[in-house]
């Protein structure tokens, strides 16, 4: 009886209702979120992949940038319609220098899990500028400003020196050939590089 009018008297009391839901929705979220911390920081690279080069890590910022993952997933499912269409079924290994990773299930355009050498530099600068020059029916908007912007190797460095102190294994020899590295590049040619690299070190089969 004692327990019902407990039970009674917070029910009737929104201030202690609202607190008791947060405790109760506090400790569900951290059974749920503290295993997966500890299994993210398990996961082991795939065979060969390592850092993005500097170039390339520049054309996925600008990939995330301009919203791409808006319209393009990169995570091929487990489904035999998927693997048969994309290849080989995504793996947690793939994605381990990505932050943040590009998963996910919107695709208004295909999954690029898997685009890196299917088309040469040419047709990801042409796609990039006009899509319809060789996807009649695409509704991808065209990129051309970015073939004009040069990249500031400055801030690449410093994205790489950030990127060391989260556990990248950036050598301070990879940090000073990237000024190098991206001399003269644009914005378009980064992320051309990155397109290119999807997929590099993707697990076989599918």
């Amino acid at each position: 009886m004692d327990q019902l009018k407990t039970h009674e008297k917070i029910e009737k009391h929104a201030g202690w209702m609202g607190v008791l839901i947060a405790v109760a929705v506090s400790f569900g979220g951290l059974a749920q979120i503290i295993p997966l911390m500890y299994q993210a920081e398990a996961v082991e690279p795939v065979p060969g992949l390592k850092p993005y080069p500097a170039l390339e890590l520049a054309g996925r910022d600008i990939y995330v940038r301009e919203g791409c993952y808006g319209c393009h997933s990169q995570m091929v499912r487990t489904l035999r319609f998927e693997t048969e269409r994309y290849g080989a079924f995504s793996v947690a290994g793939e994605s381990v220098y990505d932050h943040p990773f590009q998963w996910g299930s919107k695709r208004t355009g295909p999954d690029l899990a898997r685009i890196g050498g299917r088309y040469s530099d040419e047709w990801h600068r042409v796609h990039l500028i006009n899509p319809r020059l060789v996807v009649p029916e695409s509704n991808m908007p065209g990129y051309p400003w970015l073939a004009e912007r040069l990249l500031d190797p400055a801030a690449i460095q410093s994205r790489m020196r950030v990127l060391k102190r989260l556990g990248h294994p950036y050598s301070e020899e990879d940090i000073e050939q990237a000024a190098q590295a991206l001399s003269g590049k644009t914005e378009m040619d980064a992320l051309i590089a990155y397109l290119q690299g999807l997929g590099r070190h993707a697990p076989k089969g599918g």
